[in-house]
């Protein structure tokens, strides 16, 4: 395993345990992919890609009288501009003359230990001595613009990682006006496109279609990853299921604009290219400048859907995620702002937390309001410092009574904004991105503050590292209600606001990376209006992000289910809020939006004051469940059981470690005579004993929601082999979204 070099034939070899990727430097030094699929043994590949004449696909200049070695038919590593491939491009080059061109020859390459790090952008780190990086080094004679590949080999986690840097090392200004960050062609193979689609408060459905002979686009202009389109897809074979068939994962290490195109070409090769968006982009790259692409994480598995997002869901948490909370237990917690949105006080605030410190909650966190002139969202954003008409004497007060009652205490930030109705603004009116000469589109009144602006990260430093440092705050909620438009820096020159929106993007993860490593006992969470910024960059410094605003139970299984696909458990913000829901108006029962919270982070979101005694008793079994089950949920590999829209009676889904597995199921649509509920485990190891040991029914009326045991079931004892193979029957459920949990425990 590891990364290999052949010196006789040219050949780079990438081998993790079950993949192999291979890439040679062809006789004119250009780089050619060869394969990347399932592990191979021995073979001169070169076999696969006989020279063939194709009309209307132009050849090298040396290759013009013999013909048949055209650029616009050979599989690349990374492809050139302008020379002759007229199919996806990973970069546009300009020279001061205005001629975008570019044809990259081999130079050097370097095998070391260890992973490769990037200047001002996350990316995976090693742990322990597990990877190897690979810098191939060429360049284009003409421009003198040189390019490094990188790629980061985990061979025990089967992840190979990508990224550019771009260096100016001619004489003359040099212009991108588009970097890619990896080119993966798939010469031979029909996919299925699986990719990730929503708008704000229905995030990441899941959507499979075959590729067609055509260009395909999944992207964002927003200046984030977005609600709409998530930084991640999928090539599969046409019949892969979740446990069989070929799968490619693409998912890019990055919060921005982002663009991933693939195009199957006249010869049936599959291309995909990802990274930053082009759309208004450029940089200026002067002499001994560079520029560095985010990293991609690619993964390949032959073991199906659900072996691929296991293997990210591992890669992330280890390798992605630095948080010292990516494996420490997280308390349960409380947050407000469903119980009084901007109408609180001291007062109100202690009375929320008494009431849930006395059902087991762990944690209470301030949301929007308790800064500036903040009573509504049309002002105080920008202004960090506590409104003391609200919380007299500041937050340390109402600290020491939360931290009093043994919870830990939280707070709600949006740094990245600023409304026009702050002090900030009226003193920096110019620290906001706006148009010259036109009124701002504005989002939920406010504007984007430039973070592009080194003093503008400087500022929001040190409102924020006083707030953490003069007051025992251990949880941060980061949020960001807003996607990007009049992008304009009034501290950029005219030839570079096309770097507008990368250098804001840069200086976000330079903020998180201060206050994350100045302030490592808190716990950070990311939000974006819910998951408008759910992706691996963020990953990077916040363990969990707020899965949705969307905390209706029922559409949380379509938002949670299509999240699984590319992200753990661990990192979903999930909790259980009030009914009727105050985005869809659905009441569902108080143990079946727990079971939904606890596929993620699970908290509460509501006035449990307004909650009834028995509701409250479920309160505080629910947190017992949950802290029971708590390293199964969060630790355990995840399966998807059933599909809520191929599959819509019921949704179902497991989390197995070597010794318990956990099964949770909502029934979403009850039949009359409805036929049994057999389901087929997974993951289980086939030749051991497992006892059914907990089984709870919640929400139905042949069952009392209390959770009683159908006594004929617990007990049992079962193969892994009979609990997969010939499955298990499930007791009958009516009534509105009842749901249910099964416990099994392995027996020695």
């Amino acid at each position: 395993m590891g990364i290999q070099f052949d010196a006789r034939t040219q050949t780079f070899t990438l081998q993790t345990i079950h993949t192999t990727y291979q890439m040679r430097v062809d006789e004119r030094g250009r780089l050619l992919h060869m394969y990347y699929g399932r592990k191979i043994g021995r073979g001169d590949l070169r076999e696969l890609y006989p020279p063939a004449d194709h009309g209307f696909s132009p050849d090298y200049y040396p290759c013009r009288l013999r013909r048949g070695v055209s650029p616009d038919v050979l599989p690349q590593e990374y492809t050139g501009c302008n020379v002759g491939d007229f199919r996806l491009s990973c970069l546009v080059v300009r020279d001061p003359d205005g001629a975008a061109g570019a044809d990259f020859l081999y130079e050097s390459h370097e095998i070391t230990p260890g992973k490769y790090t990037l200047d001002g952008l996350p990316c995976a780190h090693d742990e322990g001595a597990e990877a190897e990086t690979l810098c191939i080094r060429m360049k284009d004679p003409v421009t003198g613009l040189c390019l490094e590949l990188l790629y980061g080999v985990f061979a025990e986690q089967d992840v190979i990682t990508r990224a550019v840097r771009l260096k100016n090392a001619g004489a003359a200004p040099l212009r991108l006006e588009k970097a890619a960050s990896a080119c993966l062609d798939l010469p031979f193979g029909n996919w299925d496109l699986v990719h990730f689609h929503g708008r704000h408060a229905m995030e990441r459905k899941m959507e499979r279609a075959p590729l067609p002979a055509a260009i395909t686009t999944v992207s964002s202009t927003r200046g984030a990853s977005s609600h709409h389109h998530n930084p991640f897809v999928i090539l599969c074979d046409h019949d892969a299921t979740e446990d069989h068939g070929l799968c490619y994962g693409v998912m890019l290490v990055y919060s921005g604009s982002h663009r991933t195109d693939m195009e199957v070409d006249q010869n049936g090769l599959t291309r995909v290219v990802s990274g930053l968006h082009d759309e208004r982009f450029s940089w200026q790259l002067e002499p001994g400048e560079s520029f560095t692409a985010p990293e991609v994480l690619l993964c390949c598995s032959a073991g199906g859907l659900g072996d691929l997002s296991r293997h990210y869901h591992k890669f992330l948490r280890r390798n992605i995620c630095r948080s010292p909370f990516r494996y420490t237990r997280r308390p349960v917690l409380i947050n407000n702002w469903e119980a009084t949105y901007f109408d609180f006080n001291t007062d109100t605030i202690c009375r929320i937390a008494e009431k849930a410190a006395s059902l087991g909650v762990e944690m209470m966190v301030l949301d929007d309001g308790w800064f500036g002139k903040r009573n509504d969202d049309n002002a105080g954003l920008g202004d960090w410092y506590v409104n003391e008409e609200k919380l007299p004497g500041g937050l340390r007060p109402l600290i020491e009574r939360v931290n009093a009652l043994g919870m830990k205490f939280g707070l709600w930030v949006e740094p990245e904004m600023v409304s026009e109705d702050s002090d900030l603004y009226r003193a920096h009116p110019d620290w906001a991105l706006t148009l010259p000469g036109r009124s701002p589109a504005m989002g939920r009144n406010q504007l984007v503050l430039d973070l592009s602006r080194p003093e503008v990260v400087d500022y929001l430093v040190e409102r924020l590292s006083a707030l953490l440092a003069e007051n025992h705050i251990e949880y941060i909620k980061w949020d960001m209600n807003r996607n990007m438009s009049d992008v304009y820096s009034r501290a950029l020159p005219p030839e570079r606001q096309g770097e507008v929106a990368h250098r804001y993007m840069l200086g976000v993860y330079r903020l998180l990376d201060r206050l994350t490593t100045a302030f490592p006992h808190v716990l950070f969470e990311g939000c974006a209006g819910g998951g408008g910024r759910f992706d691996a960059g963020m990953l990077c410094y916040f363990p969990q992000i707020w899965c949705s605003d969307n905390t209706d139970a029922i559409e949380r299984l379509t938002i949670q289910h299509g999240t699984s696909f590319g992200y753990p458990v661990s990192a979903m913000g999930a909790h259980v809020s009030a009914c009727p829901n105050h985005q869809t108006g659905r009441t569902v029962p108080l143990w079946t939006r727990a079971v939904v919270a606890m596929s993620g982070t699970f908290g509460y979101e509501l006035d449990l004051g307004r909650l009834t005694d028995e509701e409250c008793g479920q309160v505080r079994q629910q947190i017992k469940t949950f802290q029971r089950y708590y390293d199964v949920i969060q630790n355990g590999d995840y399966y998807r059981l059933r599909d809520p829209d191929r599959q819509p009676r019921y949704v179902a889904w497991q989390t197995v470690t070597e010794g318990e597995s956990l099964v949770s199921l909502v029934l979403t649509h009850p039949e009359a005579n409805a036929r049994p509920l057999h389901l087929c485990l997974k993951g289980l190891e086939e030749d051991a004993l497992y006892k059914v040991d907990e089984l709870r029914v919640y929400g139905t009326t042949e069952t009392p929601e209390s959770g009683d045991k159908p006594d004929s079931q617990v007990g049992a004892v079962c193969s892994g082999s009979m609990l997969m193979y010939a499955g298990y029957i499930l007791p009958h459920m009516i009534g509105d979204a009842p749901s249910l949990q099964l416990h099994l425990t392995r027996l020695p």
